[in-house]
């Protein structure tokens, strides 16, 4: 009887991080695809097949990746580079993919030397899918046929900039799929059925318990719950690391910032001329001190990364007074200067006088009195534009109790932020704080009656009057499930990037005064 050993390898939502270094203060890291290379090595030892997969979210995230995407663009994607030495065998368009641009990702797609899936993603004529075709056979020296089809979460045209997909439809991740599997079954000759989708879980696998609110955005749990015939699920999106099983599907996700991948290793035996799944092993591999990164991989991106890390220490300005973060939680209890200033920026670019932005992650430091490009990006992380939007005052009032869900009270009445916020994915982004009307949240009150005090200009802010507000792209289109906003007139676009907008306004002040109004607070027992 014959046997062979298939090793699957599969990374999602790396982020653009290719180098083992912490952008916002030079420590080295135990991630970055440089590293992962020497750990695939390893990994890929004695099997006799083996696969290479991105899930999505790879061209997009770090400063090397912008600084690439603005000023770069002409030379060759430096991630693209490194995964064609790789050599990868596809790759699922993630949501992240379009924040650059689709003139650079369909520049990234013609460097790569593997196809790019998404069935889902069409073009708005043809119907057809937008990106080639959706999936791929692998065909093996031993006979061995593994097909892998690609889909991406459909929620995409909720965050992203209109401009960045004019054209494109996306249709419903798990229909797609579902006509997929079928036309496979039908068309094609394999082995093994992979399918690799950009989105995660939304529900518990073992439990089967909701985890977050079914929108749509991840799909995975009825995925493997409805669609048969898939031997093989990856997933991403939610940047969590799992391995195991539902409905007979086996499922992982490898986490994020290449900070670990998954390996999904099948053991085959052909006793009558077919491969048969004989033993299977699922695990999530961490990358550690110990591995060191691969040389080749620091020679393909010296380039990039020299001129990154001088655009970095450009200096800016300086700050007089603090505006550094000490407690992120502190931050999003009561005003905070650095929170204000960002408001303030907003407003200044967009010309309206109300404003809201968020935190966006728990390791932002904030501002040291002498600023650097550095602490701009490692403040402002994603690349947001700016919309005007008119909403009405209930709107605003709707806004704040959206973002009120984020603390709740513990057993002993202390208050403590929102499980739902941190688990499965983190979402601190998704707690934004305003500028330009004054308000409290009082948390002792039931979720949706927390805003006990709410005014405009020294007055009750009236909720049938309409307003001119600022947020980013990504809140304007109903991110974060802030549907009041979405398809709301948009009155005025600010194309230029928020971390464009905060150097543009600092080195224009030269020196920037720290100061917080104190316009809101969150009450807690």
């Amino acid at each position: 009887m014959d046997y062979c050993e298939l090793v699957v390898l599969p990374t999602s939502d790396i982020h653009g991080n290719l180098l083992p270094i912490n952008y916002g203060d030079h420590s080295i890291t135990h991630s970055g695809m440089a590293k992962l290379a020497s750990a695939f090595k390893e990994a890929r030892l004695n099997c006799d097949c083996s696969l290479l997969i991105d899930n999505g979210d790879v061209i997009q995230g770090t400063p090397l990746t912008y600084y690439y995407a603005k000023y770069m663009n002409r030379l060759k994607n430096p991630v693209i580079s490194v995964m064609n030495y790789l050599g990868y065998d596809g790759a699922v368009i993630g949501n992240h993919e379009f924040n650059y641009g689709k003139e650079l990702l369909e520049n990234a797609i013609k460097e790569s030397n593997f196809p790019w899936l998404s069935a889902n993603i069409v073009t708005m004529h043809s119907g057809e899918p937008a990106f080639g075709k959706p999936y791929f056979i692998k065909p093996f020296s031993n006979g061995l046929r593994v097909a892998v089809l690609g889909a991406t979460t459909h929620y995409i045209p909720n965050w992203e900039n209109p401009a960045h997909i004019k054209g494109l439809e996306f249709h419903d991740a798990f229909e797609t799929l579902k006509k997929w599997v079928v036309y496979l079954q039908e068309h094609e000759k394999y082995d093994l059925l992979i399918v690799s989708y950009h989105g995660g879980f939304e529900r518990d696998i073992e439990t089967g318990c909701e985890t977050e609110q079914l929108t749509g955005e991840n799909q995975a749990y009825r995925i493997c719950k409805e669609i048969p015939g898939i031997h093989v699920l990856l997933t991403g999106h939610q940047h969590r690391q799992l391995a195991g099983q539902l409905n007979g599907v086996l499922v992982v996700q490898p986490g994020h910032n290449a900070q670990a991948f998954s390996k999904v290793c099948i053991k085959f035996e052909k006793p009558n001329g077919t491969w048969n799944i004989a033993d299977q092993l699922l695990e999530v591999i961490e990358i550690d001190k110990s591995v060191k990164p691969d040389a080749i991989i620091l020679e393909l991106t010296k380039e990039y990364e020299e001129a990154t890390q001088k655009w970095l220490d450009q200096p800016i300005g300086e700050i007089i007074g603090d505006m550094r973060v000490y407690s992120p939680f502190e931050v999003r209890k009561k005003d905070h200067p650095l929170i204000e200033f960002i408001n303030k920026v907003q407003m200044d670019a967009a010309q309206v006088d109300i404003s809201s932005t968020a935190l966006f992650h728990n390791g932002a430091p904030g501002f040291p009195n002498r600023i650097t490009m550095r602490d701009i990006v490692s403040n402002y992380v994603y690349p947001n534009t700016l919309k005007v939007i008119t909403v009405s005052g209930q709107d605003i009032k709707d806004a704040l109790e959206k973002s009120a869900e984020y603390f709740l009270l513990d057993s002993k009445g202390e208050i403590q932020v929102n499980p739902a916020f941190e688990s499965p994915k983190p979402q601190h982004y998704n707690y934004d704080m305003w500028e330009g009307i004054e308000y409290l949240l009082d948390i002792s009150q039931p979720i949706g009656n927390r805003v006990k005090h709410l005014e405009y200009k020294g007055k009750p802010l009236q909720l049938d009057d309409a307003f001119d507000i600022v947020v980013n792209n990504y809140r304007s289109g109903g991110g974060g499930n802030y549907n009041m906003f979405k398809d709301k007139p948009v009155k005025r676009e600010i194309q230029t990037d928020m971390t464009e907008l905060l150097a543009e306004y600092i080195q224009r002040h030269g020196r920037i005064q720290a100061t917080c109004n104190n316009n809101w607070r969150v009450l807690s027992p």
